[in-house]
């Protein structure tokens, strides 16, 4: 963990959510919400920066404020949750989702694929769910599937831990596009060059005109690591992956001790 100074009330608050300030059971505590109303109140900006697709957004529209906007599939969608609408895009383009794919099952044949749209999620045949498909899942065969830009590509092992299996992709796809995991079990999530948390949060912040020095961002897992790196004060929960408590300046109680709120309200004199 770095050394730094005591944190100052920050203008801009970015979280991730599962693992960070979603509990384990998938709920956000009163506590939490409070807490972040009250972040409202006194005049910063909270927002969301996660890896979930924007139909898991829906539920907690009530936590974007008024600017009512997200930043959504590990930064590739700036999302206005109550319009359920995509404000900007940073996608892959088919022809590179099919050459990365194509390189990756020929290293990992048992890999399965998957692919987040803006407003559509698909999955190959044999790909194992590990929540609920939507109503309007595109099932297909991988050509068909990676046959229109995806924001997301998601490749799942049945066996390999997530670390290791990035580890093992990171070396195949090198720069043609940006590889993370966001601790889902066994699943590596990929992006387009130049995509991160970080990148849309910083383009967010400066249409408000906030600089990184006065945000605070809030993370658990390696996808969240340019989001801390960028915001001038991070926090690493307290169930973090071991990478991320060694680099944020600051650490937090748990998501399920709702460590987000805890220091919300120190900061914020709640």
């Amino acid at each position: 963990m770095k050394a730094s100074e005591p944190p100052r009330r920050p203008r801009l608050v970015a979280t991730d959510l599962d693992g960070t300030l979603v509990r384990s059971d998938r709920s956000v505590s009163d506590r939490t919400r409070a807490a972040v109303a009250a972040v409202q109140r006194a005049g910063s900006v909270f927002v969301m920066v996660t890896a979930r697709p924007p139909r898991w957004l829906h539920d907690l529209a009530d936590l974007v404020g008024d600017h009512g906007i997200a930043i959504v599939a590990n930064g590739a969608i700036l999302y206005d949750v109550g319009r359920q609408t995509a404000i900007r895009t940073r996608l892959i383009d088919p022809a590179v989702l099919q050459e990365v794919a194509t390189a990756i099952r020929s290293e990992i044949p048992e890999v399965e694929f998957a692919i987040e749209r803006s407003n559509r999620y698909g999955q190959e045949p044999r790909y194992v769910n590990h929540w609920p498909q939507p109503e309007n899942t595109l099932i297909a065969e991988l050509e068909v599937l990676l046959a229109e830009p995806a924001a997301k590509l998601l490749v799942r092992h049945p066996d390999w831990h997530s670390d290791d299996l990035l580890a093992r992709i990171s070396v195949v796809v090198g720069e043609r596009v940006t590889a993370s995991h966001s601790g889902g079990t066994s699943l590596v999530e990929i992006s387009a060059t130049g995509v991160s948390k970080a990148a849309m949060l910083a383009d967010f912040a400066a249409e408000l005109d906030i600089p990184a020095a006065d945000t605070i961002a809030f993370g658990d897992s390696l996808n969240d690591l340019p989001m801390l790196a960028w915001a001038g004060t991070s926090y690493a929960v307290e169930n973090a992956h071991s990478d991320v408590l060694a680099v944020a300046d600051r650490v937090c109680p748990s998501n399920d001790e709702d460590g987000v709120a805890a220091v919300l309200e120190e900061l914020f004199d709640l």
